[in-house]
């Protein structure tokens, strides 16, 4: 797994907020709605179930797709934000295409109209911690299970009551407990097999070229909208969805 390291002074700003969050929400229970499939059904009817339906899932990593061998599976982290976050459902909206967003707590919070929108075009969620902590494997597991399970709660408050179907450590940071605990909750663990290392701002044309030279290594790509400018991401995504499906691929969901 990749890790995210330098460059990522956006999130200095919002972990005293998020702690401060984690704190007041660590006696609140986290939210039992279990969304179902993205796309078959209404938001609102998949928040219906009680809390004994939620199903535990594998703990392994997930990086393969539900559409098989000629799947891919776009995954976006970090939002949503209200600068990047419409453009990139705008595009995905263009080219007919799901995926699957991953994000931050606090960012779910603050933009609760945006994660109602990501659902509503049939996109699934995944928890990607309260405060984007790279170093959450280093942490007690107090502080792991506290930002996974406030995150799953925050999320699922912004989206009306449809859960996250999967979490992603930041920066990869697993641990066996995370991965269990996430697991216990619904929420299949979530890997990548191409990280298109578009939060570095290399340019449109690079963060293409690396979907194209590595996407054998499989079929998870990583992107991001939020953390600064992307306007890099929102056009090397015009350019690789149509690409990929000239390549005759299809669009799936990380495996569940």
């Amino acid at each position: 797994m990749a890790q995210h390291g330098g460059g990522r002074g956006w999130y200095g700003k919002v972990v005293g907020a998020a702690l401060g969050v984690t704190v007041l929400a660590a006696g609140a229970s986290a939210w039992s709605a279990q969304a179902g499939a993205v796309g078959g059904s209404s938001p609102r009817a998949e928040s219906s179930a009680t809390p004994g339906s939620i199903k535990p899932v594998s703990v392994t990593i997930a990086h393969a797709s539900d559409k098989g061998a000629r799947g891919v599976n776009i995954t976006i982290d970090d939002g949503p934000d209200p600068v990047w976050t419409p453009q990139m459902l705008d595009i995905l909206r263009e080219y007919g295409v799901k995926a699957t967003f991953c994000m931050v707590g606090t960012q779910a919070q603050a933009h609760p109209d945006l994660v109602k929108q990501v659902v509503a075009a049939g996109h699934r969620l995944c928890d990607h911690s309260v405060a984007h902590d790279t170093a959450m494997d280093t942490k007690t597991q107090a502080y792991q299970s506290q930002q996974i399970l406030d995150a799953e709660r925050m999320i699922t408050e912004a989206s009306g009551g449809v859960r996250p179907m999967y979490y992603r450590a930041p920066g990869g940071a697993f641990t066996p407990y995370s991965r269990k605990l996430a697991a216990s909750r619904g929420m299949r663990p979530l890997g990548w097999n191409v990280d298109t290392k578009d939060f570095e701002r290399p340019g449109a044309d690079a963060i293409v070229a690396t979907v194209q030279r590595e996407l054998p290594n499989g079929p998870t790509l990583l992107f991001h909208d939020a953390g600064g400018d992307r306007s890099q991401t929102v056009e090397a995504l015009r350019r690789v969805l149509p690409w990929l499906k000239s390549q005759g691929y299809s669009f799936g969901f990380p495996v569940r």
